[in-house]
């Protein structure tokens, strides 16, 4: 037997390597129409490892399996997904690298068999459930909620078929709850709504019961007894807008089952087949979480819940009820254990509280803000705040946690999270930071409370914003795990607790050593990279431009073991807010003066300092803005017009250029550009260090958006200019732009998202198409002759970005971006692309990539040609080895 299985193992490995042998001959034969239809794999010996800062925007989810703590999940906002099996020292991407880039986009829910611990199911945003067979490492499509595959022209069993359906966003396919039968991982339930949106669904007076959204699903819930391979669909007994927030089952009969929605507690008796809404002991009976303990020993099984707050108006006064509730019974009955959890807002002397009242009084009685200031003119002794979270520590009942988001919902209040060790007795704030907790004020009120004082939350990067913040900053998850720790997400940093809430330590981020503010990213990073500057007169320098988390620059490791690693420091941000200053957060280019490297210029398109451009002379030390370029009739944190392709005349400095952007291929937010107030679209040129500005598009085609300029590398007075509109051309001028010239491209070509000039061989590439584009004209294009005559050496509907490495022409890097939703299906494999041979052959590139259709941008490094550098939409920046090299990228 044995020999007869070793002989079929020698078999299949023949055939499987006559089978890659097959298609590495058809690759080489007929490479761009196997990438048009067909999924290829990238090439497994070169892996790009994201170096962070770790997570840098909000995590939406949080999962911690439930019987290996080394193992956890996390669904930030920006399209991503990781998963964790070492305890969360490094992160991976759940998503398939050499996919579409719309698997796992954005988790809802994620569960684990307590059976099988390597088997689980993950839903995500478009109704679509997931399988995994190996503890979270690989996720498998396996169907689908809302509407069915007919419904879509779906078949499940055609890989082709099956993959456009994930395009498809239909209204009603939202689900928001995922849950396993404890005893038995056959039986599987999913929740209809979007219960858990805390930015789009708040709740108030007039909609107790929640926004009801059109993307989401109602008034039923999916149950499998076959583990998915067939669903029943269940409304009996709930309303008809009933969205689910959480599904417990019942371990000491599985027959019961408790789930939390918008219109209640519901309670089954027949698996889930029919509902009954029996709560009693609930003031409002709208619950915002639930959670159990259960005691395997004793066979004790324990409810916990968390009440929306509902208030009341009493004249010039407001009442709270609402608070957390427990139950013995399985739902039936529910007794109060909220006791000092209330607390008195004329005892914090906290003036963003006393606003954040008003602005949640304001919301919730559909009032301004101002009218409340003017009718609560008493504020209330004892009062809650709107949890919206709730944890208990499985294997202390006594420990309970709640936490709220002052940032995203409609709520106050001193703290980010509150416990109570004595099961509700007694509560205190557990997790503090910010200006109010950093003083010391109130000590007097809170030490009679017999809660701690001082803040006690380290931050990354983010320590100096958070430190002198007025603690706006919102927690959009919470979760447990089965030892106990408990993990949080206080703006964009996730932090853990080891000792019970006495402190909290972020988790994203390695510092290389101690007080050093340099740090390696971990690998979960939800950061929207944008522009990186690879040479900036410093040879071990790189400059990384970013949304929402300023501007970055390489530097050393120090003792650091692994030299393959990068660390980086931020040099304007978050580091620069605090004691009346506030940094710039959304930078879209940048740009070092040739002379000076201390010397640095930068756009921000959004947030603080929106507009304007930037200068330091000190190596980021310091900025100031010099100009105010752009000014638009909307708030602040709002984009406006983004800038792009900074540059600096290196023979007259005073010379700088860039151009704005009206139609968006690869930023956060589409088209049309926004209306401005004062700036417009094109190509800009200042000639006095960047102090005034001029609009220049003479001879640019009306309506033309400029999406990239560059320089030629022998001649300052002539630059070429990308337009990406839908009449998009390729055009020049070779007089600063004084005047725009068009050239002539191949008619097939409908717009060109970027265009690049080799130093070495003069060669002129352009990177073309559309994201409702056809396949035929995108692409990348060469011309050997300054522009006389074209040759396609790439073929994809929809190509980003070609650059080639300074010191090796033949060594080209395209990113080609995923097609819009109707169109995916008419090519299968978006992401990075390699030649070494000068576009003759391909390789692609993926491994290691959370968003391989959203690479914003990709460049070979200046000085080793073994290394690549891209920076990705919404998980930050990558780096990548080639030809085995093991060495760090500064060396040569």
């Amino acid at each position: 037997m044995a020999k007869n299985l070793e002989l079929l193992t020698i078999c299949v490995l023949i055939g499987l390597s006559m089978s890659i042998q097959t298609v590495a001959q058809k690759k080489d034969k007929n490479f761009f129409n196997i990438i048009k239809t067909q999924k290829i794999q990238s090439d497994t010996t070169v892996v790009w490892k994201n170096f962070g800062p770790g997570m840098s925007g909000y995590c939406e989810e949080f999962w911690c399996h439930p019987t290996d703590t080394n193992v956890m999940f996390m669904g930030p906002d920006m399209h991503v997904s990781f998963g964790t099996w070492d305890n969360g020292k490094s992160w991976q991407s759940l998503k398939d690298h050499d996919g579409l880039g719309q698997d796992m986009k954005r988790v809802l829910d994620i569960e684990f068999s307590r059976q099988d611990p390597d088997y689980g199911k993950a839903i995500d945003w478009n109704g679509w459930i997931y399988e995994t067979f190996d503890r979270g490492r690989s996720w498998e499509r396996s169907g689908g909620f809302g509407k069915s595959f007919k419904d879509f022209g779906i078949d499940p069993n055609d890989s082709k078929s099956f993959e456009k359906g994930w395009y498809y966003e239909q209204k009603g396919t939202r689900h928001s709850e995922l849950a396993v039968d404890p005893i038995n991982d056959k039986i599987w339930y999913v929740g209809a709504g979007d219960f858990w949106n805390v930015k789009s669904n708040h709740r108030s007076a007039a909609k107790p019961n929640g926004v009801k959204l059109k993307y989401a699903a109602y008034g039923y819930i999916w149950k499998t007894s076959d583990k998915g391979k067939s669903w029943e669909k269940i409304s009996n007994g709930l309303p008809e807008n009933t969205e689910v927030g959480k599904i417990i089952i019942n371990p000491n009969d599985t027959k019961k089952l408790i789930m939390a929605t918008n219109f209640g507690v519901m309670l089954s008796k027949d698996g889930g087949l029919s509902w009954k809404n029996t709560a009693k002991g609930l003031p409002n009976n709208l619950p915002r979480d639930i959670s159990s303990y259960y005691n395997d020993k004793t066979k004790e099984f324990l409810l916990y819940l968390v009440e929306q707050t509902v208030y009341e108006d009493k004249g010039n006064t407001v009442t709270a009820k609402g608070g957390v509730y427990t139950s013995k019974d399985g739902g039936l009955n529910w007794r109060n254990i909220t006791n000092n959890l209330v607390f008195d807002l004329n005892s914090m002397s906290f003036p963003a509280e006393v606003d954040r009242f008003h602005k949640t009084m304001s919301h919730w009685f559909g009032i301004s803000k101002n009218e409340s200031k003017e009718k609560f003119t008493k504020l209330p002794r004892e009062t809650l705040p709107v949890f919206n979270r709730l944890v208990v520590n499985p294997l202390n009942r006594e420990e309970i946690y709640v936490s709220f988001n002052k940032k995203h919902d409609f709520t106050f209040g001193a703290g980010d999270v509150w416990k109570t060790e004595n099961g509700g007795e007694t509560w205190f704030a557990c997790a503090r930071q910010g200006a109010y907790w950093k003083s010391g004020k109130d000590k007097e009120y809170w030490q009679k409370r017999n809660n701690p004082v001082g803040a006690n939350v380290d931050f990354a990067h983010l320590q100096e914003y958070m430190d002198n913040s007025q603690a706006s900053s919102g927690n959009r998850m919470m979760e447990i795990n089965s030892i106990g720790q408990v993990y949080i997400g206080i703006d964009q940093q996730t932090l853990k607790t080891t000792d019970k809430g006495e402190s909290w330590k972020q988790v994203d981020d390695f510092e290389t050593a101690p007080g050093s503010n340099k740090w390696i990213g971990r690998g979960g990073s939800n950061l929207p990279g944008r522009y990186m500057l690879l040479e900036t007169g410093i040879k071990a320098r790189r400059l990384l431009c970013s949304g929402e988390h300023g501007l970055w620059q390489t530097t050393d490791l120090g003792e650091w073991k692994d030299k393959q690693a990068v660390a980086v420091e931020q040099i304007e941000g978050q580091v620069h807010d605090g004691s009346g200053r506030h940094g710039a957060h959304s930078i879209s280019t940048v740009a070092v003066h040739p002379n000076d490297p201390n010397t640095i210029y930068f756009l921000a398109w959004r947030q603080e300092h929106r507009g304007k451009l930037r200068k330091t002379t000190d190596g980021g030390k310091s900025w100031e803005n010099i100009a105010s370029i752009f000014e638009a009739d909307s708030p602040e944190y709002k984009g406006l017009a983004p800038q792009n392709s900074l540059i600096i005349d290196p023979v007259n400095p005073d010379n700088m250029y860039f151009c704005s952007t009206s139609v968006k291929i690869s930023e956060i937010g589409g088209s049309p550009a926004e209306k401005l107030t004062k700036g417009g679209y094109g190509f800009y040129r200042s000639f006095d260090g960047g102090y005034t500005w001029e609009l220049c598009n003479n001879g640019l085609h009306k309506g033309a958006s400029v999406r990239r300029i560059v320089m030629d590398p022998n001649d300052s007075e002539t630059i070429y200019a990308a337009l990406n509109d839908n009449n998009g051309a390729l055009y020049k001028t070779i007089n600063k732009g004084n005047s725009w010239m068009k050239i002539t491209i191949p008619e097939v070509i409908k717009s060109v998202s970027n265009v690049f000039v080799d130093r070495n061989t003069k060669y002129i590439y352009i990177s073309t198409g559309r994201r409702n584009g056809s396949y035929e004209e995108g692409g990348v294009w060469q011309s050997k002759d300054n522009g006389k005559h074209w040759k396609q050496i790439f073929k994809a509907p929809f190509v980003w970005q070609v650059e080639t490495s300074p010191v090796n022409p033949d060594l080209i890097v395209i990113s080609v971006g995923g097609q819009a939703v109707s169109k995916a299906e008419e090519f299968m494999n978006p992401g990075i692309y390699l030649s070494k041979n000068g576009g003759v052959s391909w390789t692609k590139m993926n491994k290691g990539l959370g968003q391989p259709d959203k690479i914003v941008d990709v460049k070979p490094d200046p000085y080793n040609e073994n290394v690549l550098w891209c920076a990705s939409w919404g998980c930050g920046w990558y780096v990548a080895y080639l030809n085995g090299d093991t060495k760090g990228w500064l060396e040569e």
